[in-house]
């Protein structure tokens, strides 16, 4: 079974992959932010390297559900090969930070591989406000994050809504994080737990 945890910059999409892991017993996937070799450089220059950083993304990404689909274990994946292909890139390309041809050429590698991998079983999307993603971006410290605009992030924020209004391809369970603390607060970590578990028991 593949879960996977959507949301934009800051969300607690890898600290909720944690929880859930360790409550469900759920083999957790990251995001390679740490051996990302193009991340520091596309924050400080971002027209430059927002494809080289984008394709970096959606192999790592396509592998890791390959890996996935392959294993027969169940697993969560903090981020989603969708996020890529519909929030960033995109994004990135209205912007005039990424050329069309590079859009285009992505956005058909892209197709290519959605057509080869299946949509997890379940989608958690977690819903923020700009403030919140601020304040958790700001607690969390990453240096390369330091340069990361409102403005971007609003963008982002966009982006995500319009998206998930539009998800289709499997079931999705939506959590507003503004208002709950599902790290120190066990009764909001039950709440969500009870949520994935009405959905997951219609898979079985």
């Amino acid at each position: 079974m593949h879960i996977a945890v959507a949301g934009n910059i800051g969300a607690g999409k890898t600290t909720l992959t944690k929880l859930l892991a360790k409550h469900f017993k759920w083999e957790p996937h990251f995001e390679d932010v740490v051996d990302n070799p193009y991340l520091d450089d596309f924050y400080h220059q971002m027209e430059r390297w927002s494809f080289n950083l984008q394709i970096y993304f959606l192999n790592s990404r396509f592998r890791q559900v390959l890996q996935i689909r392959q294993s027969g274990k169940n697993i969560i994946q903090d981020r989603t090969i969708y996020e890529d292909a519909h929030i960033f890139a995109p994004n990135l390309h209205a912007m005039g930070l990424m050329a069309n041809r590079d859009y285009n050429n992505y956005t058909s590698l892209f197709e290519l591989m959605e057509g080869l991998v299946g949509a997890p079983d379940l989608l958690i999307y977690l819903r923020s406000s700009i403030p919140n993603l601020v304040s958790q971006i700001h607690k969390r410290g990453r240096d390369y994050e330091n340069s990361i605009s409102i403005d971007y992030l609003s963008r982002l924020n966009e982006r995500y809504e319009a998206w998930i209004q539009t998800y289709d391809k499997g079931k999705l369970v939506i959590i507003d994080v503004d208002n709950i603390d599902f790290v120190n607060n066990p009764e909001d970590l039950g709440n969500i737990i009870n949520r994935i578990d009405a959905e997951l028991n219609g898979l079985f």
